[in-house]
């Protein structure tokens, strides 16, 4: 039977073979996707039910045709109510920025990133996956904090420099830097780049040969394996949150 999470997030379409391998596609509209509070709060909530079902025991996160995720989408029905103080819109983006970063690591399953395009919003996420293949059209930057005058200080300031290193993960975010597929591999950021059409079979090959694991394997390996990535977001996470809100919130004054 089909878990009845698997159709419960309009921007999330996830899918699981006979041997737990489970496919979690982002979307908006069957089309790429376009970032939203809506989408957030879908992602809080899928990654809880694909933490809690142990049935999931490789994990493939990719994104829909070409883009990995490099909009947002401002249409009315999920955006924030307007209604809202600009003060209670972040205190809502308090709690969900740490507990999207904090859940995604609480997946005790290795996960596979296939980047399908251009990561240019919320290109962390990616950083929590164990393996990261790219497709060669890939592209990572953290576009929207500068272009908004808002502090890069929501996650990408924990996992880029863990990543990149201090310095280049500093010039990283504070020049918006772009960086392309190939670089990206020499840079360490994702494992592998393939052309487009083979990115999510390479991601399917991997995630079948790590099936042939006994679960308890694949649950220890990606707990042992994320234990740092946790520490730091559990450390950093919240202060880089609050000063990102803080410098929202002097925009309105």
């Amino acid at each position: 039977m089909t878990p009845s999470y698997f159709d419960a997030f309009p921007n999330i379409a996830i899918s699981r073979d006979e041997r737990g391998i489970a496919e979690v596609r982002l979307h908006s509209h069957g089309g790429p996707f376009r970032f939203s509070a809506s989408a957030r709060t879908q992602l809080i909530g899928a990654f809880q039910n694909l933490a809690q079902d142990r049935a999931n025991r490789v994990v493939i996160l990719t994104g829909t045709g070409d883009q990995w995720c490099s909009e947002f989408d401002r249409s009315p029905e999920v955006s924030p109510d307007p209604s809202l103080s600009v003060a209670q819109r972040w205190d809502i983006q308090f709690w969900e920025g740490r507990k999207l970063l904090q859940t995604m690591l609480d997946l005790d399953a290795p996960v596979i990133a296939a980047v399908n395009g251009p990561a240019l919003i919320h290109s962390e996420y990616i950083l929590t996956c164990d393996i990261v293949l790219a497709a060669e059209t890939a592209a990572f930057q953290d576009k929207p904090h500068l272009d908004n005058g808002v502090s890069p200080t929501d996650g990408v300031h924990v996992l880029w420099p863990h990543v990149l290193g201090p310095q280049r993960g500093r010039y990283f975010l504070l020049t918006q830097q772009r960086i392309e597929a190939a670089e990206a591999l020499a840079l360490g950021v994702c494992n592998e780049v393939l052309p487009v059409e083979e990115l999510l079979p390479r991601a399917r090959a991997i995630a079948r040969r790590l099936a042939d694991q006994p679960d308890f394997t694949l649950r220890y390996a990606r707990i042992g394996l994320t234990q740092r990535l946790k520490r730091l977001v559990t450390d950093d996470l919240a202060l880089g949150l609050a000063v990102e809100s803080l410098s929202a919130l002097s925009k309105a004054f």
